[in-house]
């Protein structure tokens, strides 16, 4: 259970560096907001992440798949990172 919240952890830090970097948002902040609306973040925003965070993983974040909260991106790349893994 400790590598899961290890794991979960790391991917925490560097989602607050890429969306840190790109919107010039305290990482602090980013950590108590559960809806990026919250930050005045619209849809390129959040794109932009998206973008950077396929980049930095290597990996499609679809379309379909709801990334509305850094909470949403710790999720997704985990479940990926875990499906590689495997």
């Amino acid at each position: 259970m400790e590598n899961v919240n290890n794991s979960t952890q790391v991917i925490q830090n560097e989602m607050v560096k890429i969306i840190s970097s790109i919107k010039k948002v305290h990482p602090n902040k980013l950590l108590e907001v559960r809806d990026f609306t919250e930050l005045d973040f619209d849809i390129l925003d959040v794109v932009d992440i998206i973008l950077a965070v396929e980049k930095n993983y290597h990996l499609t974040i679809p379309d379909e798949v709801p990334v509305y909260s850094i909470d949403d991106f710790i999720n997704y790349v985990y479940t990926q990172n875990h499906k590689q893994a495997s």
